[in-house]
């Protein structure tokens, strides 16, 4: 069995509180009356920080962490490891298009046309050009993406060469740093920010080759983050800059949750195990549900559960929302996530190596 590191669950379980509130304390500023709180509500969610962006950007570092140690060492690692990638994601994915296709037409009578539904399923909506059912959806999107550059370098025999992901993250840098500041084209910035986004997956692999195998020096992570910090910087001011609007998107705010992103993973994996916190690393546990199902558990409680205005009542929003989405997200877990995981570890092809985390990072995890 790969080994769990509760360190990573905690940064798991910080990412997807972070969107959770992020998207809570969007809908108090959007649809009610906050008065004298409005501009601090307003400007510290979206002006200065946006906490959503932050915790996305702390799952793309997990997923480099990880992802590209799924390989197992089997018959048919390719098949293996996309059979597992599978039945982890897709099985939540279509019951989060369930639960969300009910909810919006219990709560709220919307409807989507089969179209759209359809290309959802398959969970290639970007590529087809169809619009995700809910914009959340898109960081799905960079995953697979992740998931086929991870797969394609590891059949060259790339992926546990030494310099690779420092290759990989030196040029994206590099060349979207370029593009941000000479080309004007809107386009190929919101290709950049692909860039970007897939960058801090393999910054993410850099720093754990830094601290589990030992292949890397921090000079290497400290010349990489530096690189991707001034291409999130540059690329964010010409993406979001300008007129601050209120879709809760600006330079500022987008710039500081990549770079933040970053520098509060390298901390924790500088620290290893004394960094995991459990209740926080149970979140991360089932934060995968967590993300697919909040913003229905928060369109219900919105809904029906809404404890009015004020400071105190938006506080019980907030919490509301989050004890919601836990819940209900543990018994998608259960009743779905950990039966189908299980079922693919029965797929694979002959005996496996199992990849086990080294304990450079201290004291391990209960087995996954």
């Amino acid at each position: 069995m790969h080994q769990r590191l509760a360190i990573i669950d905690t940064l798991r379980g910080i990412a997807v509180l972070s969107v959770v509130v992020q998207h809570a304390l969007e809908v108090i500023v959007r649809e009610h009356q906050t008065g004298a709180y409005h501009s601090i509500f307003h400007d510290a969610i979206g002006y200065y920080m946006n906490f959503g962006r932050f915790g996305v950007a702390l799952f793309f570092f997990v997923s480099g962490f990880v992802i590209p140690f799924s390989f197992p060492a089997s018959a048919s690692p390719v098949n293996d490891f996309a059979v597992s990638r599978f039945f982890r994601l897709y099985p939540a994915y279509w019951t989060s298009i369930a639960i969300g296709l009910v909810t919006m037409q219990a709560v709220e009578l919307r409807t989507y046309p089969l179209s759209q539904i359809v290309a959802n399923i398959t969970m290639l909506q970007s590529f087809l050009e169809v619009r995700h059912l809910w914009d959340f959806y898109w960081t799905l999107t960079i995953e697979l993406l992740f998931y086929v550059a991870c797969t394609i370098l590891f059949a060259a025999g790339l992926l546990t060469r030494r310099l690779t992901a420092v290759a990989i993250v030196v040029a994206t840098a590099l060349a979207g740093t370029a593009v941000a500041v000479l080309v004007e084209d809107r386009a190929a910035w919101v290709m950049m920010e692909i860039g970007l986004n897939l960058s801090a997956m393999f910054l993410g692999k850099i720093i754990r080759d830094t601290v589990v195998g030992g292949t890397l020096r921090w000079r290497h992570v400290a010349v990489c983050t530096a690189l991707y910090a001034v291409f999130a910087i540059t690329l964010a001011g010409r993406r979001y800059g300008g007129a601050y609007e209120d879709n809760f998107f600006y330079s500022y705010s987008i710039a500081a949750a990549y770079v933040s992103a970053a520098v509060v993973f390298i901390v924790f994996a500088a620290f290893g195990e004394r960094m995991a916190w459990r209740p926080l690393a149970f979140v991360g546990l089932i934060s995968y549900s967590v993300y697919l199902m909040s913003p229905f558990a928060m369109v219900w409680v919105h809904q029906y559960a809404w404890p009015g205005d004020g400071p105190l009542a938006w506080l019980v929003f907030v919490a509301e929302v989050v004890t919601s989405s836990i819940l209900v997200s543990w018994m998608t877990y259960s009743l779905v996530e950990k039966p189908w995981i299980s079922f693919a570890r029965r797929l694979r092809s002959g005996h496996s190596t199992p990849v086990v985390l080294e304990p450079a990072l201290g004291r391990q995890g209960a087995a996954q």
